[in-house]
């Protein structure tokens, strides 16, 4: 992935995407709280290769996009909007991971999207019992013991036990951060239930790809299951062997599984 660029949405405002112009449906990566969007270096690198049109971006207040002072997911949405329109992009796949789920999933079923890729994130009951003590003692000033890098090595082991070339650089990429804003991010996802809301049923008809992992602390096997029930046309692939970051962990499976189901999205 080249250097990011800067795209200013409004007045105080701006994202830092990576855009690859190519065929469409455009491949566009939504990634998950803590993150940014280098997380899917993987992916976005494939797509490149198919020559598919690709976007990945990194969400107000992650990454080098600048914050917020109070988040939503409506207005992350209204974000992914803006920036699209700017991009000339329309019905795009929309591929997403942990808390970009929700983000995903809220913004297609109100604009026209051709696909949704969904891993590691679901509808509902999306925080563990032990996240919002975490995030909180996180946010109030333990995320500065981050800044140490044996903490911070510490850390990475619990959220992955893989050692491989793509997940190093994926550490090197996405080191637990120290600044508050992800943090603060975070809170918009605790509670969040989308079917318990009406209007939602346009979802059905979307296509959809769910990857769950089984060492994955936060978004289980028979999450997936409930998760890719709501679409006609879902698709279930659970790892066994993948824990939350599976994209980084199993790059080329989670690739070769997209891209088999995006060929398969034209003999629908």
């Amino acid at each position: 992935m080249q250097p990011g660029q800067t795209v200013a949405l409004r007045s105080g405002v701006a994202l830092t995407v990576n855009l690859h112009r190519g065929s469409s449906p455009a491949v566009v990566f939504v990634h998950g709280g803590l993150g940014n969007r280098l997380n899917w270096r993987s992916q976005f690198e494939f797509a490149c290769q198919q020559g598919w049109e690709a976007l990945a971006y990194d969400l107000a207040g992650h990454g080098t996009s600048s914050g917020y002072r109070n988040y939503s997911i409506g207005r992350h949405c209204r974000d992914l909007t803006r920036l699209l329109e700017r991009l000339s992009i329309a019905a795009p796949i929309l591929c997403c991971h942990s808390y970009g789920v929700p983000i995903g999933l809220e913004w297609a079923h109100r604009n026209p999207t051709a696909g949704l890729i969904l891993i590691a994130g679901g509808s509902y009951d999306l925080d563990p019992w032990w996240e919002q003590p975490l995030m909180t003692a996180m946010a109030t000033g333990g995320r500065r013991l981050m800044a140490i890098p044996a903490v911070q090595r510490l850390a990475q082991s619990l959220v992955s036990s893989q050692h491989s070339p793509a997940m190093r650089r994926y550490f090197e990429e996405n080191p637990i951060p120290t600044q508050l804003a992800p943090y603060q991010a975070l809170k918009i996802f605790w509670a969040y239930d989308l079917f318990a809301k009406t209007g939602v049923d346009t979802l059905r008809r979307i296509p959809a790809l769910v990857i769950t992992g089984g060492c994955d602390p936060a978004f289980s096997f028979r999450m997936g299951e409930n998760l890719v029930a709501h679409f006609q046309q879902g698709k279930h692939l659970h790892l066994a062997e993948a824990g939350h970051v599976m994209m980084a962990e199993f790059p080329e499976i989670v690739n070769a599984a997209i891209s088999n189901w995006i060929a398969s999205l034209g003999r629908c």
